[in-house]
Protein backbone atom coordinates (compact mmCIF):
# COMPACT_ATOMS: atom_id res chain seq x y z
CA UNK A 1 0.00 0.00 0.00
CA UNK A 2 1.17 3.50 -0.82
CA UNK A 3 -0.22 5.66 1.98
CA UNK A 4 -0.48 9.27 0.83
CA UNK A 5 -2.52 10.77 3.67
CA UNK A 6 0.23 12.54 5.61
CA UNK A 7 0.61 15.48 3.21
CA UNK A 8 -0.28 18.97 4.53
CA UNK A 9 -4.03 18.59 3.95
CA UNK A 10 -4.10 14.79 4.32
CA UNK A 11 -4.64 13.67 0.72
CA UNK A 12 -2.66 13.21 -2.48
CA UNK A 13 -4.19 16.41 -3.86
CA UNK A 14 -1.46 18.49 -2.18
CA UNK A 15 0.91 17.28 -4.88
CA UNK A 16 -1.30 18.63 -7.65
CA UNK A 17 -2.27 21.88 -5.92
CA UNK A 18 1.29 22.79 -5.00
CA UNK A 19 2.56 22.71 -8.58
CA UNK A 20 -0.56 24.31 -10.08
CA UNK A 21 -0.52 27.27 -7.67
CA UNK A 22 3.21 27.78 -8.14
CA UNK A 23 2.47 28.21 -11.85
CA UNK A 24 -0.45 30.55 -11.08
CA UNK A 25 2.02 32.83 -9.27
CA UNK A 26 4.39 32.66 -12.24
CA UNK A 27 1.54 33.57 -14.63
CA UNK A 28 0.50 36.48 -12.35
CA UNK A 29 -3.11 35.32 -12.15
CA UNK A 30 -5.56 37.32 -10.01
CA UNK A 31 -6.73 34.36 -7.96
CA UNK A 32 -6.92 30.58 -7.94
CA UNK A 33 -9.59 28.01 -7.30
CA UNK A 34 -10.96 24.64 -8.26
CA UNK A 35 -14.03 22.56 -8.81
CA UNK A 36 -13.95 19.89 -6.15
CA UNK A 37 -15.70 17.01 -4.44
CA UNK A 38 -13.68 17.74 -1.30
CA UNK A 39 -9.99 16.89 -1.13
CA UNK A 40 -8.84 19.27 -3.84
CA UNK A 41 -10.78 22.08 -2.15
CA UNK A 42 -8.69 21.79 1.02
CA UNK A 43 -5.40 21.40 -0.86
CA UNK A 44 -6.04 24.35 -3.19
CA UNK A 45 -7.16 26.56 -0.32
CA UNK A 46 -4.12 25.71 1.81
CA UNK A 47 -1.56 26.32 -0.92
CA UNK A 48 -3.37 29.49 -2.05
CA UNK A 49 -3.15 30.78 1.51
CA UNK A 50 0.59 30.15 1.58
CA UNK A 51 0.96 31.86 -1.83
CA UNK A 52 -1.11 34.87 -0.76
CA UNK A 53 -3.71 34.40 -3.49
CA UNK A 54 -7.51 34.65 -3.15
CA UNK A 55 -9.15 31.24 -3.55
CA UNK A 56 -12.60 30.27 -4.84
CA UNK A 57 -13.95 26.74 -4.47
CA UNK A 58 -16.90 25.49 -6.54
CA UNK A 59 -18.49 22.35 -5.13
CA UNK A 60 -21.79 20.47 -5.42
CA UNK A 61 -24.06 20.88 -2.41
CA UNK A 62 -23.58 17.22 -1.38
CA UNK A 63 -19.88 17.52 -0.51
CA UNK A 64 -19.00 16.45 3.05
CA UNK A 65 -19.21 19.38 5.48
CA UNK A 66 -15.93 18.36 7.13
CA UNK A 67 -14.11 18.89 3.84
CA UNK A 68 -15.75 22.27 3.31
CA UNK A 69 -14.79 23.34 6.83
CA UNK A 70 -11.24 22.31 6.08
CA UNK A 71 -11.09 24.58 3.03
CA UNK A 72 -12.87 27.43 4.82
CA UNK A 73 -10.27 27.39 7.58
CA UNK A 74 -7.65 28.57 5.07
CA UNK A 75 -9.77 31.54 4.05
CA UNK A 76 -11.23 30.20 0.82
CA UNK A 77 -14.56 31.42 -0.51
CA UNK A 78 -16.83 28.48 -1.22
CA UNK A 79 -19.57 28.51 -3.84
CA UNK A 80 -22.01 25.61 -3.48
CA UNK A 81 -23.71 24.68 -6.73
CA UNK A 82 -27.17 23.13 -6.66
CA UNK A 83 -26.28 20.32 -9.01
CA UNK A 84 -23.61 17.72 -9.76
CA UNK A 85 -19.84 18.02 -9.72
CA UNK A 86 -19.94 18.37 -13.52
CA UNK A 87 -22.17 21.43 -13.20
CA UNK A 88 -19.88 22.92 -10.55
CA UNK A 89 -16.97 22.30 -12.91
CA UNK A 90 -18.78 24.10 -15.73
CA UNK A 91 -19.39 27.17 -13.56
CA UNK A 92 -15.74 27.18 -12.44
CA UNK A 93 -14.62 27.06 -16.09
CA UNK A 94 -16.71 30.12 -16.96
CA UNK A 95 -15.34 31.95 -13.93
CA UNK A 96 -11.77 31.21 -15.03
CA UNK A 97 -12.37 32.50 -18.56
CA UNK A 98 -13.88 35.81 -17.50
CA UNK A 99 -11.76 36.85 -14.50
CA UNK A 100 -8.13 35.76 -15.11
CA UNK A 101 -8.40 33.10 -12.42
CA UNK A 102 -6.39 29.88 -12.35
CA UNK A 103 -8.76 26.97 -11.77
CA UNK A 104 -6.23 24.27 -10.97
CA UNK A 105 -8.16 21.38 -12.52
CA UNK A 106 -9.38 23.36 -15.55
CA UNK A 107 -7.22 26.00 -17.24
CA UNK A 108 -3.97 25.13 -15.41
CA UNK A 109 -4.72 21.40 -15.35
CA UNK A 110 -1.48 20.33 -17.14
CA UNK A 111 0.54 21.57 -14.14
CA UNK A 112 -1.89 19.90 -11.77
CA UNK A 113 -1.06 16.59 -13.51
CA UNK A 114 2.66 17.29 -13.17
CA UNK A 115 2.17 17.37 -9.41
CA UNK A 116 0.15 14.16 -9.34
CA UNK A 117 2.75 12.18 -11.28
CA UNK A 118 5.23 12.56 -8.39
CA UNK A 119 3.34 9.71 -6.72
CA UNK A 120 4.79 7.42 -9.39
CA UNK A 121 8.29 8.81 -8.74
CA UNK A 122 7.95 8.19 -5.01
CA UNK A 123 6.62 4.64 -5.39
CA UNK A 124 9.62 3.64 -7.48
CA UNK A 125 12.08 5.47 -5.22
CA UNK A 126 10.69 3.72 -2.14
CA UNK A 127 11.00 0.35 -3.90
CA UNK A 128 14.71 0.99 -4.46
CA UNK A 129 14.38 2.50 -7.97
CA UNK A 130 12.36 -0.27 -9.48
CA UNK A 131 8.74 -0.46 -10.53
CA UNK A 132 6.08 -2.82 -9.15
CA UNK A 133 4.22 -5.20 -11.45
CA UNK A 134 0.85 -3.59 -10.92
CA UNK A 135 -0.59 -0.35 -9.48
CA UNK A 136 -4.27 -0.05 -8.48
CA UNK A 137 -5.69 3.47 -8.45
CA UNK A 138 -8.99 5.07 -7.39
CA UNK A 139 -10.72 6.80 -10.30
CA UNK A 140 -12.90 9.92 -10.31
CA UNK A 141 -11.96 12.08 -13.31
CA UNK A 142 -9.28 9.56 -14.33
CA UNK A 143 -6.54 12.21 -14.05
CA UNK A 144 -4.54 10.45 -11.33
CA UNK A 145 -4.41 7.18 -13.27
CA UNK A 146 -3.03 8.99 -16.33
CA UNK A 147 -0.58 10.98 -14.20
CA UNK A 148 0.82 7.78 -12.68
CA UNK A 149 1.30 6.38 -16.19
CA UNK A 150 3.07 9.59 -17.26
CA UNK A 151 5.42 9.46 -14.29
CA UNK A 152 6.31 5.82 -14.90
CA UNK A 153 6.99 6.46 -18.59
CA UNK A 154 9.31 9.35 -17.75
CA UNK A 155 11.30 7.24 -15.29
CA UNK A 156 11.57 4.49 -17.88
CA UNK A 157 12.75 6.97 -20.56
CA UNK A 158 15.44 8.20 -18.16
CA UNK A 159 16.58 4.64 -17.51
CA UNK A 160 15.76 4.79 -13.80
CA UNK A 161 13.36 1.85 -14.02
CA UNK A 162 12.66 -0.90 -16.51
CA UNK A 163 9.81 -3.30 -17.10
CA UNK A 164 6.14 -2.70 -17.75
CA UNK A 165 3.57 -1.86 -15.08
CA UNK A 166 -0.07 -2.90 -15.24
CA UNK A 167 -2.33 0.02 -14.28
CA UNK A 168 -5.84 -0.70 -13.04
CA UNK A 169 -8.65 1.53 -11.82
CA UNK A 170 -11.45 1.18 -9.27
CA UNK A 171 -14.70 3.13 -8.95
CA UNK A 172 -17.71 2.85 -6.64
CA UNK A 173 -20.71 1.09 -8.19
CA UNK A 174 -22.85 4.15 -7.60
CA UNK A 175 -20.68 6.20 -9.98
CA UNK A 176 -18.57 4.07 -12.31
CA UNK A 177 -18.66 5.49 -15.86
CA UNK A 178 -15.07 4.48 -16.69
CA UNK A 179 -15.49 0.94 -15.36
CA UNK A 180 -18.77 0.56 -17.26
CA UNK A 181 -17.07 1.54 -20.52
CA UNK A 182 -14.27 -0.96 -19.85
CA UNK A 183 -16.63 -3.80 -18.97
CA UNK A 184 -18.89 -3.14 -21.95
CA UNK A 185 -16.00 -2.86 -24.41
CA UNK A 186 -16.80 0.75 -25.32
CA UNK A 187 -14.22 3.36 -26.37
CA UNK A 188 -16.32 6.23 -25.04
CA UNK A 189 -17.74 7.23 -21.68
CA UNK A 190 -21.47 7.41 -20.94
CA UNK A 191 -22.02 10.08 -18.25
CA UNK A 192 -23.72 8.92 -15.05
CA UNK A 193 -26.56 11.19 -13.93
CA UNK A 194 -27.98 9.23 -11.00
CA UNK A 195 -25.05 9.15 -8.56
CA UNK A 196 -25.35 7.21 -5.30
CA UNK A 197 -22.22 6.31 -3.32
CA UNK A 198 -20.60 6.92 0.05
CA UNK A 199 -17.31 7.56 -1.82
CA UNK A 200 -18.32 11.16 -2.53
CA UNK A 201 -14.78 12.19 -3.49
CA UNK A 202 -15.03 9.84 -6.50
CA UNK A 203 -18.52 10.95 -7.56
CA UNK A 204 -17.77 12.48 -10.96
CA UNK A 205 -20.39 11.35 -13.44
CA UNK A 206 -18.74 12.79 -16.56
CA UNK A 207 -14.99 12.25 -16.02
CA UNK A 208 -12.83 14.69 -17.96
CA UNK A 209 -9.97 12.21 -18.42
CA UNK A 210 -12.15 9.13 -18.62
CA UNK A 211 -11.38 8.22 -22.23
CA UNK A 212 -7.64 8.60 -21.64
CA UNK A 213 -7.83 6.50 -18.46
CA UNK A 214 -9.66 3.82 -20.43
CA UNK A 215 -6.91 3.82 -23.08
CA UNK A 216 -4.19 3.64 -20.42
CA UNK A 217 -5.83 0.65 -18.74
CA UNK A 218 -6.05 -1.18 -22.09
CA UNK A 219 -2.51 -0.28 -23.17
CA UNK A 220 -0.93 -1.41 -19.90
CA UNK A 221 -3.01 -4.62 -19.77
CA UNK A 222 -4.69 -3.47 -16.58
CA UNK A 223 -8.30 -3.91 -15.59
CA UNK A 224 -11.17 -1.92 -14.10
CA UNK A 225 -13.66 -2.95 -11.42
CA UNK A 226 -16.44 -1.31 -9.44
CA UNK A 227 -17.16 -2.02 -5.77
CA UNK A 228 -20.25 -1.64 -3.60
CA UNK A 229 -20.54 0.70 -0.64
CA UNK A 230 -20.50 -2.31 1.69
CA UNK A 231 -17.28 -3.58 0.10
CA UNK A 232 -15.75 -0.12 0.50
CA UNK A 233 -16.74 0.05 4.18
CA UNK A 234 -15.26 -3.42 4.67
CA UNK A 235 -11.98 -2.16 3.26
CA UNK A 236 -12.08 0.92 5.53
CA UNK A 237 -12.61 -1.37 8.52
CA UNK A 238 -9.87 -3.82 7.54
CA UNK A 239 -7.31 -1.09 6.91
CA UNK A 240 -8.00 0.36 10.35
CA UNK A 241 -8.05 -2.92 12.29
CA UNK A 242 -5.28 -4.79 10.47
CA UNK A 243 -2.92 -1.96 9.45
CA UNK A 244 -3.74 0.93 11.80
CA UNK A 245 -4.60 3.16 8.82
CA UNK A 246 -7.74 5.33 8.87
CA UNK A 247 -8.64 5.84 5.19
CA UNK A 248 -11.63 7.63 3.65
CA UNK A 249 -13.98 5.59 1.43
CA UNK A 250 -12.63 7.18 -1.76
CA UNK A 251 -9.13 5.92 -0.91
CA UNK A 252 -10.14 2.51 0.43
CA UNK A 253 -11.75 1.54 -2.89
CA UNK A 254 -8.39 0.20 -4.08
CA UNK A 255 -8.31 -2.42 -1.32
CA UNK A 256 -11.92 -3.39 -2.03
CA UNK A 257 -11.01 -3.49 -5.72
CA UNK A 258 -7.96 -5.68 -5.10
CA UNK A 259 -10.14 -8.17 -3.24
CA UNK A 260 -12.58 -8.26 -6.14
CA UNK A 261 -9.77 -8.67 -8.69
CA UNK A 262 -8.49 -11.66 -6.72
CA UNK A 263 -11.98 -13.17 -6.58
CA UNK A 264 -12.41 -12.68 -10.33
CA UNK A 265 -8.90 -14.07 -11.03
CA UNK A 266 -7.72 -10.84 -12.60
CA UNK A 267 -4.54 -10.87 -10.49
CA UNK A 268 -1.56 -13.17 -10.96
CA UNK A 269 -0.36 -14.93 -7.79
CA UNK A 270 3.21 -13.68 -8.16
CA UNK A 271 2.38 -10.03 -8.93
CA UNK A 272 3.86 -7.29 -6.76
CA UNK A 273 0.96 -4.86 -6.37
CA UNK A 274 0.77 -1.32 -5.00
CA UNK A 275 -2.64 0.03 -3.96
CA UNK A 276 -2.89 3.81 -3.60
CA UNK A 277 -4.52 5.10 -0.40
CA UNK A 278 -5.26 8.69 -1.28
CA UNK A 279 -7.16 10.36 1.57
CA UNK A 280 -7.54 10.29 5.36
CA UNK A 281 -10.61 8.90 7.11
CA UNK A 282 -10.60 12.04 9.26
CA UNK A 283 -12.19 13.78 6.28
CA UNK A 284 -15.32 11.59 6.42
CA UNK A 285 -15.97 10.60 10.07
CA UNK A 286 -19.73 11.09 9.76
CA UNK A 287 -19.92 8.32 7.15
CA UNK A 288 -17.85 5.81 9.06
CA UNK A 289 -19.30 6.41 12.54
CA UNK A 290 -22.51 4.54 11.67
CA UNK A 291 -20.61 1.37 10.74
CA UNK A 292 -18.38 0.92 13.80
CA UNK A 293 -19.17 -0.37 17.32
CA UNK A 294 -20.83 2.31 19.44
CA UNK A 295 -19.38 3.48 22.78
CA UNK A 296 -20.44 2.01 26.11
CA UNK A 297 -22.20 4.47 28.41
CA UNK A 298 -21.91 3.59 32.10
CA UNK A 299 -22.30 5.24 35.47
CA UNK A 300 -19.03 5.78 37.41
CA UNK A 301 -19.35 2.62 39.54
CA UNK A 302 -17.62 -0.75 39.84
CA UNK A 303 -20.92 -2.52 39.32
CA UNK A 304 -21.50 -0.80 35.99
CA UNK A 305 -17.95 -1.60 34.96
CA UNK A 306 -18.50 -5.29 35.78
CA UNK A 307 -21.65 -5.33 33.65
CA UNK A 308 -19.68 -3.94 30.73
CA UNK A 309 -16.92 -6.54 31.22
CA UNK A 310 -19.51 -9.32 31.28
CA UNK A 311 -20.85 -8.14 27.93
CA UNK A 312 -17.31 -8.08 26.59
CA UNK A 313 -16.64 -11.52 28.16
CA UNK A 314 -13.62 -10.13 30.00
CA UNK A 315 -14.95 -10.80 33.51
Amino acid sequence: MKEDITNPTHSFKDRAASVAISKALEFKLNAVGCASTGNLAAATAAHASRAGLPCYIFAPVGVEREKLSHALSYGARIVLVEGTYDEANWIASRFAEEHNVGIVNVNIRPYYVEGSKTLAFEICEQLGWRSPDHIIIPMASGALLNAIDKGLNELKTLGLIDGDVRISGVQPEGCSPIVSAYREGREYIKPVRDINTIAVSLAIGNPGDGVYALRTIHRTRGTAVSVTDQEILGAVRDLARLEGLFIEPGGAVTIAGLRKMVEERLIEKDEEIVCLLTGSGLKTPHIIQHYVPQPFIIKPSIGELKKMLEVEKLA
